[in-house]
């Protein structure tokens, strides 16, 4: 198996998510015994929180390079940031390393290019929702997407941010997000992208009337594919 880099604690919450789902398709799909040879840096969070300006992201940017440098420095042979919003600065990752850098949208738009899904709403955080770095990776892969409802918006970053992104779970929030997504297939959405790696402690994918594809599950799946040696989505 390879050895793969995470950058994580953006936030705790979904690092821990990310660490779980790679090792159990690992032991699946490897051997009951195997676990997956991983190289984990949990960045401060509180450096990169809410971040917004070009100076901010900068620093982001800035941070994030720094990071995958050392894990490729260690000997990881390829990388995922384990967050949606951080791949703002992508590009700027990608290329300051000498590795592949797997890119979450990517590998959601080649999940739900896989199942026939061509209009789908997205949920997370506000520059995930409002800003071209995500929406773009589907729609260059002929996925519509419903423009951003500026209530949704609001309401859900509040939720991420000031609930989830601390590991609370409010059953108001559950509500709030089950009406959400109903009214997103009245608007004309055949799925859900659940475009923060967060949302699954409010979002059961199995129990809402829209398939909902959940983008820290699909992007730890194929980081394991890399591990094991299969292809997976590459920016």
């Amino acid at each position: 198996m390879r050895k793969l880099g995470l950058i994580g604690g953006m936030s705790w919450v979904s690092t821990r998510a990310y660490y779980e789902d790679i090792n159990q398709i690992i032991q699946r799909r490897v051997s009951p015994t195997a676990s997956a040879p991983l190289l984990i840096e949990s960045i401060d969070f509180s450096r990169l929180y809410r971040t917004h300006g070009s100076d901010q992201w900068d620093h982001a940017a800035q941070v994030l390079i720094d990071s995958a440098r050392r894990l490729e420095n260690a000997g990881a042979g390829a990388l995922v940031i384990a967050a949606n919003s951080m791949h703002a600065v992508y590009d700027r990752v990608a290329e300051a390393i000498g590795i592949p850098v797997i890119h979450i949208a990517d590998c959601v738009a080649a999940r739900m290019t896989e199942k026939g899904i061509k209009r789908a709403a997205l949920l997370g955080t506000r520059n995930v929702m409002m800003e071209d770095f995500y929406r773009e990776r589907l729609v260059v892969e002929d996925i519509e997407l419903l423009p951003p409802n500026m209530d949704i918006v609001e309401t859900l970053d509040t939720i991420i941010y000031d609930e989830l992104m601390h590991g609370k779970v409010r059953r108001d929030s559950e509500r709030e997000l089950r009406t959400m997504i109903t009214n997103l297939e009245k608007a004309g959405a055949e799925a859900v992208v659940m475009a923060c790696t967060e949302l699954d402690l409010l979002i059961d994918t199995g129990a809402n009337v829209l398939p909902i594809f959940d983008s820290g599950h699909i992007h730890a799946a194929a980081a394991a594919d890399w591990i094991i040696g299969e292809d997976a989505a590459q920016g």
